[in-house]
Formats: C-alpha cells, sequence, structure tokens
C-alpha cells in the first residue's frame, strides 16, 4: 500500500518534521554564538584594554593584549560549560581548541609574552589538518567527528571534503602566521575576529554544490 491511503500517518510525519526543524536551527544558532562569542569578547577587551584597566583596578599596567587573553580564557570556559548544558555534550573542535587557548593563553600571562597567544591560532589549524589528512591515510575520514556534522555523504562525498577541510586548515595556519609575525598585535586580533571567520563561511560555502552532488543515493538516482 502507498503512504497516500494512511494520510494521518503522513500529516502526523510532517508536523512531526516541522517541529524538528526550528530546534535544530536553534541549537545551530546557539553553535554559531558560542564560538563567536568568546572571539568578541577578545576583541572588544583588547581594543578598550585600557579603558578596563582603569576599571578594574586588578588589571592596572596590563597590556590591551595580555587582558584580552585572559578575558578569552574566560569566556571559552563559559562557552564550554554553556554547551554542555544547552546542548548536552561538548563538540570536538571547540573542546580542543579551548584546551590548547588554556595552553598557549597561560602562557601568554606567566611569561607576559603575546607570541603564545598568536600561535595559538597556527598550532589548532595544523592539529585538525594533520588529523584530517593523516586519518584518510588510515582510510578514515574523520571529518564528522571534528565538525560534529549534522549532514550526510557517501564515502566518497567524505573523502574530497575531509582533502578540501584539511588543506584549509593548513591554509589558515599559513595565513596566521604570516600576520602576527608581520604585523601588529592588532591588525593580528582584526584579521583573527575579521578575517578567519568570514574566509571560513565563505570556504564553506563554496562546498554546497559537493554535500548536494554526494548525498546518499545520488548514485542511486543516476
Amino acid at each position: 500500500m502507498s503512504n497516500s491511503e494512511y494520510p494521518g500517518k503522513d500529516a502526523s510525519e510532517g508536523s512531526a518534521q516541522q517541529a524538528a526543524e526550528p530546534q535544530l536551527d536553534k541549537a545551530q544558532l546557539l553553535k554559531l554564538v558560542l564560538e563567536l562569542g568568546p572571539l568578541g569578547i577578545f576583541f572588544f577587551a583588547n581594543a578598550k584594554g585600557e579603558m578596563l584597566a582603569d576599571w578594574i583596578p586588578a588589571l592596572a599596567g596590563m597590556k590591551p593584549i595580555f587582558i584580552a587573553t585572559a578575558c578569552f580564557m574566560v569566556a571559552t570556559v563559559i562557552s564550554l560549560v554553556i554547551s554542555r548544558v544547552k546542548l548536552g555534550k561538548l563538540p570536538v573542535m571547540p573542546m580542543v581548541t579551548g584546551v590548547v587557548v588554556f595552553i598557549f593563553g597561560g602562557l601568554t600571562l606567566y611569561l607576559q609574552d603575546d607570541t603564545f597567544i598568536k600561535m595559538k591560532p597556527t598550532i589548532v589549524n595544523v592539529l585538525f589538518g594533520s588529523v584530517l589528512l593523516g586519518g584518510l591515510l588510515f582510510g578514515k575520514s574523520l571529518l564528522g567527528y571534528v565538525f560534529d556534522s549534522v549532514f550526510e555523504l557517501n564515502a566518497e562525498g567524505w573523502r574530497i571534503l575531509t582533502i578540501r577541510w584539511g588543506i584549509f586548515f593548513f591554509v589558515l595556519a599559513f595565513l596566521n602566521e604570516i600576520v602576527w609575525r608581520n604585523f601588529s598585535t592588532d591588525v593580528w586580533v582584526d584579521f583573527k575576529v575579521f578575517g578567519v571567520m568570514p574566509l571560513t563561511m565563505v570556504f564553506g560555502a563554496f562546498q554546497m554544490p559537493l554535500l548536494n552532488r554526494y548525498a546518499p543515493g545520488k548514485e542511486e538516482e543516476a
């Protein structure tokens, strides 16, 4: 029998899907806010570091980049806690990034050397790029684990997308090295906040044709 003989079932399934879609959208929006929030705080604290030092005596004498680093670390912890409470889990990428933030942020504050926090994006991007491309050598596509992916692809699609993202992570690491080694701290902060995220979003948008082409069942349709 066709599904048309069960209109009630179709209606209930349709309503269930419609009910699930807003929840998915809210979850994705929350994840985006939790990822961008610490970066926004980092930018604000660096730009207004002197003002914050005037307001908070304990920060007196600290350079804006060190104040921003401390705020970034606190914001990262809060972001991970909210993610755990609201989403019920800690996504792999933010969790690994948070660990690196604490290691290099701690070194930055302890040694009063901003080189460490500037190197953090390089380390994170090289790490993810190496994991993705290295996994392919063992026949494993780890992209879904890294991004906590909600989309589905066939094996070839995962392989191609993993290669692209792996290379992209290395490109971001290379760009970070160029910027922090050749430009001022303020320029580096601007690049980190307003350069990396737009580049990532544009790159991700260009992967949409691949997601459609290698969705499960496409071979059968062809």
